[in-house]
């Protein structure tokens, strides 16, 4: 497995390459503009690009889904019902994707012979989740190194947050924590020193 990140768009959205080089293939995960750049390094990866996952709906995380896809008809594109606009998003900030299968707390898709685990954690946006694969955690807009997403936004929720948050601390072992924006971390550093991460661990623990 190998995940290659690059920073696209005017706010920095971090777009990720998970790949299975023995398999050839690799998913996106949320490619937020720059659709060019995506494509090069996808094809300099040597992996064909089985699947485009999306942590959320927000337009600086899906603005490129149309230009891959007419570059790759086939590949399927994963986004969680919740933030579209037929469940209510404004269109502004969530932007119609066309064609994706909805996915949810609990699924799995395949990537070559990686098994990416949905994990349901809204509070940034309704259908938040975060993307669980071997040692690595793709946590889009709730989990950052140091500090967690905005809630102000159409759909945010504090409470909501911290709760996500307090599962994502909760989770057995250590991650490699991949955030939507800024530097990566992990998962046992941000326990100690994320005080929204610790609040939530508090909130769910009896």
């Amino acid at each position: 497995m190998k995940v290659q990140c690059l920073q696209v768009g005017a706010i920095e959205t971090n777009c990720y390459l998970l790949c299975d080089e023995a398999a050839g293939v690799c998913a996106v995960i949320d490619p937020g503009d720059e659709a060019g750049r995506i494509a090069a390094a996808v094809r300099k990866s040597g992996c064909a690009p089985s699947a485009v996952l999306l942590t959320h709906g927000h337009y600086d995380h899906t603005g490129g889904v149309a230009e891959l896809r007419g570059m790759w008809p086939e590949i399927p594109v994963y986004l969680n019902r919740e933030d579209t606009p037929a469940m209510g998003a404004p269109e502004m900030l969530f932007p119609a994707v066309p064609g994706t299968t909805h996915y949810a707390e609990g699924d799995t898709v395949n990537v070559g012979g990686l098994a990416v685990k949905v994990l349901h954690t809204p509070g940034h946006s309704r259908g938040s989740v975060s993307l669980l694969c071997d040692t690595v955690l793709f946590s889009g807009d709730t989990l950052f190194a140091g500090d967690c997403g905005r809630t102000d936004l159409w759909g945010g929720d504090m409470e909501q947050m911290l709760r996500s948050l307090g599962r994502l601390g909760l989770l057995d072992g250590d991650f490699t924590v991949c955030p939507g924006h800024m530097e990566t971390s992990s998962l046992e550093l941000e326990r100690r020193r994320n005080p929204w991460l610790r609040q939530g661990m508090r909130m769910l623990r009896p």
